[in-house]
């Protein structure tokens, strides 16, 4: 841990991805921060997958700090269907992004993954060295080769040429902005859309994928952006150590109970039936949190509290058309 912030409140700093879930709450947290030389780019303005704009973009700009939340994202029916999209885009962004950070002086990069590069089967509570120690949960391994790609890639270039770049693994997201597309969605924003729209038509029961036994941790978006902001400002990893940190609550709940806590949230009283056919994927998935509540930070948004902010963004979301990103 350093002495002093890291990067400054005026350092100018680009949120790659700021539309998306993640990278829109990055965003809220540093201008609430504080932060008033900000830099975005829209897919429109800039494609991060294409090497060329990139580099010219970042020649241009020249940013002090980059958060690289841009990806290529979804469910497990997503990355089953889309397995070479979600592996060379997300590829490509990393790549394009990092590489350019550091060629045209980028101070510090925070890099964020996703809490599938761990083996389908670690050992619970998931600490950071369980990376690359056992094989990958098939229905995301696409994903999660990418996103170990560009955590080493960040560790490369921090050894090779001293460049300061960290990463944070977020467990599962959820909050305002999130993707409620019927299929190409993950777990919790499709039970949200499901369990409202039968409410809504009035259904007497919901079928929902698997068995419902698989434990999963959720993280309120918020608290990543705020934990965003704590790492940049305030985590320096040695050289030897580590250059990535866990974050999420610590603590998980099963599917079956997640389930129950949406129809609670979306006032559906029908009954809920489990589709068993249907994959589970990963049976546990506990992140070990401990090393960054030994930094100073800790999640504070309650999964119940939560999911109730959740269902109004997604019922105003549903209102404006926008719930949906394909």
């Amino acid at each position: 841990m350093s002495s002093g912030p890291l990067i400054q409140p005026s350092d100018l700093t680009f949120v790659a991805g700021h539309r998306g879930m993640a990278g829109a709450a990055i965003l809220r947290r540093l201008r609430a921060a504080g932060y008033q030389r900000l830099l975005t780019a829209s897919h429109r303005e800039l494609d991060l997958s294409d090497p060329q704009a990139t580099a010219a973009w970042f020649a241009a700009h020249r940013p002090d700090v980059v958060v690289l939340a841009a990806a290529r994202v979804g469910g497990i029916l997503a990355n089953a269907t889309y397995p070479a999209d979600f592996l060379l885009d997300n590829l490509k962004i990393q790549q394009n992004v990092i590489e350019n950070a550091w060629r045209q002086g980028c101070r510090r990069l925070l890099f964020l993954g996703s809490s599938c590069i761990y083996p389908k089967f670690a050992e619970q509570p998931i600490r950071e060295d369980s990376l690359l120690t056992g094989a990958l949960e098939p229905t995301n391994e696409w994903y999660a080769i990418a996103k170990i790609t560009g955590i080493q890639l960040c560790r490369a270039l921090r050894q090779q040429h001293g460049f300061d770049a960290i990463s944070l693994m977020p467990t599962n997201l959820y909050g305002p902005g999130d993707n409620y597309h019927p299929t190409n969605s993950h777990v919790l924003p499709a039970l949200i859309r499901r369990f409202q729209e039968a409410r809504a038509s009035g259904a007497s029961e919901v079928i929902c994928w698997g068995s419902g036994t698989p434990r999963r941790e959720f993280l309120h978006v918020d608290d990543l952006a705020d934990a965003v902001h704590f790492c940049l400002e305030r985590w320096q990893p040695a050289n030897e150590e580590l250059q990535h940190l866990n974050v999420g609550t610590g603590m998980d709940v099963t599917i079956q109970e997640l389930a129950a806590q949406v129809a609670k949230a979306v006032g559906y009283q029908g009954q809920i039936r489990w589709d068993r056919s249907k994959p589970d994927g990963t049976p546990r998935k506990l992140l070990d949190v401990s090393r960054l509540a030994s930094l100073g930070w800790q999640a504070r948004i309650p999964l119940e509290q939560g999911l109730v902010s959740t269902v109004s963004d997604y019922i105003s979301s549903r209102e404006a058309g926008s719930e949906v990103r394909l």
